[in-house]
């Protein structure tokens, strides 16, 4: 069973991350990823930079199912003070 900590090391060795969590039952995650890489980039461009680190984990199925939201840290502050 996949760990989220596991997912959560694979997404910070290729995007640099102010704050990450991925929450998770061993088959669906949920992942909160803040990084100053998401500045200008709209919804879809941001997840697409994220699935970069994580491409082969999913061809290979060993990862199939990651909701994420993605914020800049300004963003990040004005939501969660």
């Amino acid at each position: 069973m996949l760990d989220p900590q596991r997912i959560k090391e694979w997404i910070s060795a290729g995007l640099s991350c102010e704050h990450i969590t991925v929450d998770g039952d061993g088959q669906h995650f949920a992942a909160l990823i803040v990084s100053t890489e998401f500045a200008g980039l709209n919804r879809v461009k941001r997840q697409q930079r994220v699935y970069q680190p994580l491409k082969d984990k999913l061809d290979s199925g060993e990862l199939h199912a990651l909701s994420m939201q993605t914020l800049t840290p300004e963003e990040w502050k004005a939501t969660h003070g």
